[in-house]
């Protein structure tokens, strides 16, 4: 056999001879479904039908062997149709490919049953395996399809008539697709450990292939010191040069003869450190370049070709849009273009969906495209290259594309805009609604697509993979989705900045733009700041604050900006420096850790410090959050001193109504009020900046409201700090155990209104303004 056997050197003795024969059944299934596919476009494809009478050949000799009869039978079947079409007496039209498709999938299932339930599977599916066989076996008496372009002459200049099905699949007398096998009856993969441990190897050799890189940067530094050094000795030896010249008018002869030695012994030493010089810079060319390579080596270990995680979609475009009455074929282009295989797997349901939802949504039928003056056969294409050091993916078809005003009306119906809003918006603003969840334009939903998911779904798993979406459309012509990500996530191209005296990496393809603004270009709306961004006004938000290490420094004449995100979420992120873009070879965070707020991994930069890479779409919802509770901090340098005048209260409230409340009474006596959902939050808040009070809740998820209060109070910097807790709990023992945790005021929800609580603030920290 000649098919992949995942990377085992090719021993196979460890496999059952079902086990074999199931490989061998994978690999020639997928040449008999490419080739009846090409055979339903193409018609007279002789390589195509060469191609599959050598695998019906094959699975009909591995079948017999491992005592699969009906197998046997329904592969000898398929080849002398495959004959017959080969000398011209068999039309392979799309009503006979579904007779032989309904073969190759019996011939899968079957493959892929253990030997123990062989027997079982069988007897319960009798009547689906002689149907199967009765219609391979009288294929060439099912009707020809109608030819909807000659059909179509007459109605040029009449109106186009209801859709109707093109192929009446109902009617066919073709076996249904076998049902799926039962769970218990699927094999355990016995390549799944060896699979694991190859993972784990992967990562261990791409970890010491980037530790080898970072060694190699790191004789940068080195050589620079050499070419410091260099520039000493040249200045020493031109002061000795000096003082021979000054010493040579001298009527000592002794003086005369040491300055000339000295003088010569600077000669040597000079082209000693010249040729070392070029022989460590010529080593750590090679350096770089063998650690390159290796990064790059282990790196195509898991690169696979876009074919393999794109394989069943024609199969599925084909059968679906028959389904649906219509005739649909894809096109995929760059079938060789590499992928990281994690990606690969990754965005195959974002890529499934999206050309289902070309199908149902954008393709009309045979007799609607006719009529449009269209091909009766609709196409699909699914394009991956590489581009710009990224994977970029195209899909586009040439349906009927969507209409603007009908999104236009959808947006006001739902009241997500009023009327002159929506009007104003352009075209590419309109279509970003599509990626909001429970967003459809069908009005009957189906099991197909237009349930309310939407796009949301493949914009968020492209988004998780550090990519972005962007979709186009023109009515009546057709929809294109451009999805740009990147090669593999074991390594990322990534911007280093600094926040707060930290590094920290942003993925680039995450990244809009980067860019200086001025102080005087801020300006400031309802307590939030932004500046003029090409024509739109671009929100200020600290990264020091989102990333709670604490107040961004803005006391020089220009900010460093990072503009993430897009649309409506598209911020501007403040940061202290950029350090420039680096390679950056992943490695996942401890899962002692957990999932880190705004952290999606770590890495080493070039010069061995540690860095982390932010999660950009954590990143915008922390973000949005803050915006939301009316968190964010000025940046400009008045502010500074002005928000110093003023008391900073934190609420820790895991209900929104309780801190809602609490917040807008606190904001009406004129204090800065921060909030948060629940206890770690606070202490992660509270630590990272500057506050007067805490008002906390007790029973509140991950850590509660006394637990809050014993770190706050055992903490050397903090424990000065005045707590308050308000709680349901209002039994004497409620208030002794809060007491007792350190807690400054013990007020019960049930007993307080808007005046008792300002109260209490006011008796621990007093006016708002200092």
């Amino acid at each position: 056999m000649s098919q992949d056997n995942g990377g085992m050197g090719g021993d196979l003795s460890q496999f059952s001879m079902l086990d074999l024969f199931r490989m061998e059944a994978d690999s020639q299934t997928q040449i008999l479904t490419d080739g009846l596919l090409a055979m339903e476009r193409l018609k007279n494809d002789a390589s195509a039908v060469e191609s599959m009478m050598r695998a019906a050949h094959s699975i009909k000799g591995a079948a017999s062997i491992v005592g699969l009869e009906v197998v046997v039978q329904v592969a000898h079947s398929m080849e002398d149709a495959f004959i017959a079409a080969q000398h011209g007496k068999l039309a392979l039209t799309p009503n006979r490919v579904d007779v032989l498709l309904a073969g190759v999938d019996l011939i899968l299932q079957l493959s892929r049953l253990q030997d123990s339930g062989v027997d079982a599977w069988l007897a319960a599916n009798e009547t689906l395996i002689k149907q199967t066989l009765d219609s391979i076996a009288t294929i060439a008496f099912l009707p020809e399809p109608v030819n909807l372009q000659a059909e179509m002459g007459w109605m040029q200049q009449a109106p186009a008539p209801a859709p109707a099905p093109a192929f009446p699949v109902g009617e066919l007398p073709i076996a249904p697709t076998p049902a799926p096998v039962p769970a218990e009856e699927v094999p355990i993969d016995r390549r799944a450990s060896a699979a694991g441990a190859k993972a784990q190897n992967f990562d261990k050799l791409l970890s010491l292939a980037s530790e080898s890189r970072i060694n190699a940067h790191q004789m940068h530094p080195f050589i620079q010191n050499l070419q410091r050094f260099k520039r000493n000795q040249a200045s020493l030896a031109a002061v000795i040069e000096q003082l021979h010249e000054a010493i040579s008018n001298s009527t000592d002869p002794k003086l005369k003869e040491l300055s000339l030695l000295a003088l010569q012994k600077t000669q040597p030493l000079k082209q000693f450190v010249l040729e070392h010089i070029a022989d460590t810079e010529a080593y750590e060319r090679r350096l770089l370049a063998v650690s390159q390579g290796m990064v790059d080596e282990v790196l195509t270990m898991r690169m696979r070709p876009f074919r393999d995680g794109v394989q069943p979609f024609p199969r599925m475009v084909r059968d679906l849009a028959r389904s649906l009455g219509k005739d649909v074929q894809l096109q995929i282009i760059g079938e060789d273009t590499l992928v990281d295989r994690d990606i690969l797997a990754r965005i195959e349901s974002p890529l499934n969906h999206m050309l289902r939802n070309a199908i149902d949504h954008g393709m009309d039928s045979a007799v609607e495209r006719i009529a449009a003056g269209k091909p009766g056969a609709g196409t699909i294409v699914l394009e991956a290259k590489h581009r710009a050091g990224m994977l970029s993916i195209e899909i586009s078809d040439d349906g009927k594309g969507v209409d603007l005003e009908k999104i236009r009306t959808r947006v006001i119906d739902r009241k997500m805009a009023s009327a002159p809003m929506a009007a104003a918006m352009s075209g590419a603003e309109l279509l970003e609604f599509l990626f909001l969840p429970a967003f459809s334009l069908k009005e009957n939903t189906t099991e197909i697509s237009g349930r309310g998911v939407g796009l949301d779904i493949v914009h968020e798993t492209i988004r998780s993979q550090n990519g972005t979406v962007r979709i186009e459309s023109e009515l009546g012509v057709g929809f294109r989705t451009f999805i740009t990500l990147p090669l593999t996530q074991s390594i990322v191209r990534a911007l280093v900045v600094d926040v707060k005296g930290e590094a920290y990496a942003v993925p680039i393809v995450q990244v809009e733009r980067v860019i200086k603004v001025p102080q005087t270009a801020i300006h400031t709306l309802e307590n939030k700041q932004f500046f003029d961004f090409g024509g739109e006004h671009l929100g200020l938000v600290s990264a020091a604050q989102v990333l709670e290490l604490g107040e961004t420094d803005a006391s020089s004449a220009e900010l460093s900006v990072v503009v993430i995100g897009s649309g409506a979420r598209r911020y501007a992120l403040v940061v202290d420096a950029i350090n420039g873009e680096q390679s950056l070879a992943v490695q996942a965070i401890d899962p002692i850790f957990g999932k880190m707020r705004d952290i999606s991994a770590a890495a080493l930069l070039d010069n061995g410090d540690p860095v982390l890479i932010l999660d950009v779409p954590d990143l915008l919802l922390s973000i949005d959050k803050l915006l939301h509770d009316g968190g964010l901090h000025q940046l400009t340098r008045a502010d500074h001193t002005e928000r110093r005048k003023t008391k900073r209260v934190l609420v820790v409230d895991d209900s929104l109504t309780v801190r809602e409340m609490e917040r807008k009474l606190l904001q009406s006596r004129g204090f800065l009020v921060d909030i948060a959902i629940d206890g770690i939050d606070g202490w992660n808040v509270v630590r990272s900046g500057e506050y007067d009070l805490v008002i906390t809740d007790v029973d509140m998820p991950r850590m509660d409201g006394i637990e809050l209060v014993a770190l706050i109070k055992k903490d050397i910097h903090l424990h000065k700090l005045p707590v308050m807790i308000v709680s349901y709990k209002d039994r004497p023992e409620d208030r002794a155990r809060g007491l007792s945790a350190g807690a400054d005021y013990y007020l019960t929800k049930g007993s307080f209104h808007d005046e008792t609580l300002l109260d209490a603030v006011s008796d621990l920290i007093g006016d708002a303004h200092r």
